[in-house]
């Protein structure tokens, strides 16, 4: 269910969801992405069915293409 255009209260009611093949799996702080849909959501991986936030596809595209160029300190 749709709370606003930018969060689904429940992420478990979309499918699509996956890890980073970079994601280790062992320490529980993974975010999930689900593909085929208009925004891009995301979620908390140990939380499946806590909210999700929805965020427009260009803006998720040029927040990867950032990272990628190690923008972002770690």
């Amino acid at each position: 269910m749709v709370s606003s255009e930018h969060t689904v209260s429940d992420a478990s009611t979309l499918t699509g969801w996956y890890k980073s093949s970079y994601s280790g799996g062992s320490q529980g702080e993974c975010l999930e992405v689900a593909r085929g849909h208009v925004g891009v959501p995301i979620r908390d991986s140990k939380c499946p069915a806590g909210p999700a936030l929805v965020f427009p596809s260009e803006s998720w595209s040029s927040f990867l293409s950032a990272v990628k160029r190690g923008e972002f300190p770690v």
